[in-house]
Order: C-alpha cells, then structure tokens, then sequence
C-alpha cells in the first residue's frame, strides 16, 4: 500500500486529523498529513517540494492550477470556512450583531487577536483589511495579539492575553476555553472556500484521489457542519 504526503491549510485540519485514521483502516494506505497556513504551504509548493494531495484555499489552489502543478481535473471543492468571533468561555457575550456594533466591541476590549496576515493566514488577511475598513486600525492593531495559525488565536483568548478573536470558527472550536460569539455581522460576513488537488509529480495519484472521496463521501457531511464547516458536497 501507498503512503500520501498531504500538505493542508490548518482552517480544515480537524477534519483532515479525525478521518484520517479511518481512512487508513479502511483503505490500507497511510497518510503523512502536514499542516500550515495557505500563504507557507502555497510558497513551498512554488518553490519546487514535492507532494501528493494539495488543500488549500480555492484561490491558492487555482494559482497553482495555473502554473501546471496540479494534475488537471482532479480539483475537488470540500468546504467553505466562516470567520467568526471568539470570548473567553464564561467572559459576558459582546454584541456583534451589527456592524457597528461588533466596531465598538472591538474598540473596547484590551487587545485583539487574530492570525498574522505576514505568516499566509487567510483569516488574518481578511481581518486586518476589516479594521482598515472599519476605520479603527490605528487603535486595534498596536495591541493585537498575532497568532500564526488559527488556533493560536483562539488560544490567546482562552489564556487571557486578548479579550476577543477572530478566526475561523473550525480552528476555534478546536480549543477549549473559548465561547464562538458568532459570525461577522452583515456585509463583513466572510467565508473561504477550501479544495484538494492532486501534485502533478505525485508518485501516488490513485490512492491520493481515494482519500478525497473518502472526505467528499455524502455520510460524512454532518461531521463536517459539526465540525463549523459548510461542506460542498
């Protein structure tokens, strides 16, 4: 049997990381699952590492597509991601139902953390363009808490060192201590479409499309909501 190098964004790995033992059961193969932001692992593809299955966010995924490091067809769309606000579990609930609102919830709580749009965090991209829209990125960003993937941030919440977050609620809700507030209000609202492709060099391409039925197989989609992610099959 075949061993599959797979290189995920870390917005879909609680799924990645619960059905793959499953997988590996089922179908004889094993997996060598490695997790990062999409900006690090679409960086280390373009600069020539080797692998067989590719998740990353639609977009990363359609520039590699573009430059012929994928094998044509064998894009799968999984899920989209939604970006969302966290608290300390047990700390009062603020009001993020509007969008002025959740901008003076932002401004009050001592610090906020978020993932570091330097190390290719999709979440973190986008948020530090919400504070710019909002106007408020000259008070909010000096004392952020930057994490490097998605549940450090939850993780900074949950130990106190910032007051709210914001990530992908599928990173969140992979820590415990923290309370998912919700999602960001009206036109804020934010979600991220997250697919698999196989590496045109990869040396196992069977098994690497078994692995991606395996996680688009339509039993599996509650698992996938529970989990805070909208599947898309």
């Amino acid at each position: 049997m075949s061993t599959i190098k797979v290189l995920s964004a870390g917005a879909v790995q609680s799924m990645v990381t619960a059905m793959a033992p499953e997988f590996e059961r089922l179908s004889g193969h094993s997996l060598n699952l490695n997790f990062n932001t999409v900006g690090s692992l679409r960086k280390r593809l373009e600069e020539g590492e080797a692998t067989d299955l590719a998740i990353l966010s639609e977009s990363a995924i359609g520039a590699l597509d573009q430059q012929g490091l994928l094998i044509a067809g064998s894009i799968v769309d999984l899920a989209d991601t939604i970006t969302g606000v966290v608290v300390k579990e047990g700390a009062p609930v603020p009001d993020i139902s509007t969008t002025e609102a959740l901008k003076a919830a932002l401004l009050k709580a001592r610090a906020v953390s978020y993932s570091d749009p330097a190390a290719g965090g999709s979440s973190g991209t986008y948020f530090s363009g919400v504070l710019d829209r909002l106007g408020i990125a000259d008070k909010v960003k000096p004392q952020a808490v930057l994490g490097k993937r998605g549940y450090e941030v939850a993780e900074a919440v949950a130990d106190g060192r910032a007051e709210i977050g914001t990530t992908f609620i599928s990173e969140a809700l992979t820590v415990k201590g923290v309370t998912v507030v919700g999602q960001l209000p009206g036109e804020l609202h934010h979600t991220n479409g997250y697919t698999a492709a196989i590496h045109a060099k990869s040396a196992v391409p069977d098994a690497a499309r078994a692995f991606i039925r395996f996680l688009t197989d339509p039993a599996g989609r509650d698992r996938w909501i529970k989990a805070g992610l909208e599947p898309a099959f």
